[in-house]
């Protein structure tokens, strides 16, 4: 065969029968687009805080901040004392005890919610959530807000439903008259049980939309799951899996409510925590339902508290610390906390997550873009998942773009690439 010739192969089939098959699943191939889009790419927060909107202040973020780093002065001042009260290595106690102060010190909430539901103590709620309008719309003005913030109504059940829609009215308008809405803005509906209760969420929301000129679609909201049935339906179906549909688009993601899930369970006060096995099969539902959606999955919290001495404290952080790996472990990337005794914990077990892993991730990353090889024979998939690690990491201040970019020979656009792959691309990108 002569040079530039191309040798001709035989096959069996016409160029119709491909284009049939085509037409036949171009349906499918719709459905896929509209249902599975991938992650959004966007940051994910590491936690949620819920403050009671009866109690949510300006100086709220900054206190919260403040108190956390009170409780390490008085109970782990230094590195070896607070990785001795959470079994952190040696390599590990300083660059993660740095980094939990410094972002104490500049960031302390990665995502805020004013509560209105079960922690709300409040006499007057329409004040309430007018001020927490004012008070939002002041913080992302001046620089002071968290990343994501918003409120938690009450949920669509009747006895509470007309305040929950007041409440989120009144909260929305706030917004919309201190000059509009913040791109950080998040909404929670809690104690959903049926898919109706979304679709309802969905028409008050395009109701607001619609009534301010807003772009279709502009407000998403959170399902918080809190009760068997958000899990499995009468006749047998995955609840959660209906309402993610249900949402049409505005699902941003699945809270796991602990104490309300497992007392709806039946579980003993006790045992009630987000590693009970009852805890574990209802987040293993929420994720295999969210994956690919675009919807994110949220682990619960823990009551037990830091406060006290010293030797109580550094139990119930050793609790939390544990309990945030364990979630990690299972790629439950956010949680909730409830003190500001939490948040040192929160984000000791964060970076320190991500610190002792970012190495080899980096590495087979490397190999994997410049098709070098290696002793493990990583897919696309894999790299998705070791850029997605990475990018995580970079979020959330575990690790610094300059580290990554040293041991990788990636910059950010780089990662960000490999963590959102063209659908059915099982080729590896060059760089």
């Amino acid at each position: 065969m002569g040079q530039g010739q191309q040798e001709q192969v035989a096959t069996s089939l016409s160029g119709a029968v491909g284009e049939e098959i085509s037409a036949s699943l171009a349906p499918v191939d719709a459905a896929l687009e509209r249902l599975y889009p991938g992650d959004p790419g966007t940051r994910q927060p590491v936690h949620t805080v819920y403050v009671p909107g009866d109690a949510f202040a300006a100086d709220t973020i900054r206190s919260w901040g403040d108190q956390a780093l009170a409780a390490l002065d008085e109970h782990a001042p230094d590195a070896a004392s607070f990785a001795a009260a959470l079994g952190l290595s040696d390599d590990l106690a300083e660059p993660v005890h740095a980094r939990v102060r410094a972002k104490l010190e500049r960031e302390p909430i990665e995502d805020l919610r004013v509560d209105f539901e079960d922690g709300y103590q409040g006499e007057d709620e329409d004040r309430d959530a007018a001020r927490a309008a004012r008070l939002i719309a002041e913080a992302y003005e001046n620089g002071t807000a968290a990343p994501y913030m918003g409120i938690r109504m009450k949920c669509m059940e009747a006895a509470v439903r007309d305040r929950g829609i007041r409440t989120l009215d009144i909260f929305l308008t706030g917004l919309m008259n201190a000059g509009g809405l913040p791109g950080g803005l998040v909404l929670t509906l809690p104690k959903v049980t049926y898919p109706e209760q979304v679709a309802a969420m969905v028409r008050l929301l395009e109701a607001f939309e619609k009534a301010h000129g807003l772009e279709p679609g502009r407000i998403g909201f959170e399902i918080q799951i809190e009760t068997s049935q958000a899990i499995l339906a009468a006749d047998g179906t995955a609840t959660v899996a209906r309402m993610i549909q249900a949402a049409e688009g505005r699902a941003t993601g699945l809270h796991y409510g602990t104490f309300d899930y497992s007392a709806c369970l039946g579980v003993s006060a006790a045992y009630q925590a987000s590693d009970h096995p009852a805890a574990d099969h209802a987040k293993a539902i929420m994720q295999v339902a969210a994956a690919g959606t675009g919807v994110r999955v949220s682990d619960g919290s823990t009551n037990v508290l830091p406060v006290g001495p010293t030797a109580k404290v550094h139990d119930a952080w050793r609790l939390h610390y544990g309990l945030t790996r364990r979630a990690l472990a299972r790629a439950y990337y956010q949680g909730w906390d409830m003190h500001p005794g939490h948040i040192p914990t929160r984000y000791a077990a964060v970076f320190a997550f991500y610190r002792e892993g970012f190495e080899q991730a980096a590495g087979r990353l490397a190999r994997y873009a410049n098709r070098a090889g290696g002793d493990v024979m990583d897919e696309p998939a894999t790299a998705k998942a070791l850029s997605g690690y990475l990018l995580r990491g970079l979020d959330c201040g575990a690790l610094d773009i300059a580290e990554v970019a040293k041991l990788s020979g990636l910059t950010r656009a780089d990662l960000e690439g490999f963590a959102a792959p063209r659908r059915g691309d099982l080729t590896p990108s060059a760089r």
